[in-house]
């Protein structure tokens, strides 16, 4: 689990929404259609999502109350039935819970496909996701980059 100085540090060029009201989260926890992770549910508690950078990754997490409704424009359930979007990157992928197995996880998977078989491993839980992306995620190049632009 992530203490609030680790939080601090790994969201410290992040600009998060203030926290999400409980009743905001426990909605969200029954119309979602499966158990949020704690560790997500904290979060939103603690900042009902936001945008900035997390290491050299930009991410956007989207809030508590606009989650389901998001999923079901981006028809996300027919598409990748299980996968439940929190988030992207600002540009081509997307951030999802795999909702597939009763240990609910972390995945990337490009809005473009939404297809399981694209899907890369982000962690077991929001805290490893966090750290996924501060260390450089699966695929994050440094903002020094020269290659990219």
């Amino acid at each position: 689990m992530m203490n609030q100085e680790d939080l601090d540090r790994v969201l410290r060029t992040f600009n998060p929404n203030p926290p999400a009201e409980l009743p905001c989260v426990q909605k969200l926890q029954r119309e979602a259609g499966f158990c949020l992770p704690d560790s997500y549910v904290r979060f939103l508690l603690h900042a009902d999502g936001g945008e900035g950078f997390v290491g050299d990754a930009y991410v956007i997490l989207e809030r508590a109350g606009e989650l389901v409704e998001w999923n079901m424009a981006l028809e996300v359930g027919d598409y990748s039935p299980g996968l439940f979007v929190f988030g992207s990157n600002g540009g081509g992928e997307a951030f999802g819970f795999d909702t597939r197995d009763s240990c609910v996880s972390i995945v990337c998977v490009p809005f473009i496909a939404f297809e399981w078989e694209y899907a890369l491993p982000m962690g077991a839980c929001f805290w490893e996701f966090l750290l996924a992306l501060e260390d450089g995620g699966p695929f994050y190049h440094s903002r020094s980059d020269p290659m990219v632009t």
